[in-house]
């Protein structure tokens, strides 16, 4: 399976990364190194996510990368990070997602 990020979702990753890099370097190494681990890691095993809490009857999971979450759905041979949100954010419903 293949990980792709959609446009906006790989905007707010960036963006995370910039704003922790603009106080902290060291930090958002670490950051985006464990993002990359546990993003790889659902390209082998892809429902190991977590079914998103505020929407349970939808086909989109999340993995958690404190304080992070990455939102996802697969669809085929590929894994679609559809939304990256803060833990204290409380994320819009997904048909709002683009």
């Amino acid at each position: 399976m293949t990980i792709v990020f959609i446009p906006s979702a790989r905007t707010l990753f960036l963006s995370v990364l910039a704003y922790i890099r603009r106080d902290k370097p060291d930090t958002a190494l670490r950051f985006r190194r464990r993002a990359e681990t546990v993003l790889k890691r659902l390209a082998k095993f892809p429902e190991s996510g977590q079914v998103i809490p505020e929407f349970p009857d939808l086909p989109q999971r999340e993995v958690v990368i404190v304080p992070y979450r990455f939102f996802y759905r697969v669809k085929g041979q590929v894994v679609w990070i559809v939304g990256v949100w803060h833990g204290a954010q409380i994320p819009r419903a997904p048909s709002e997602w683009p």
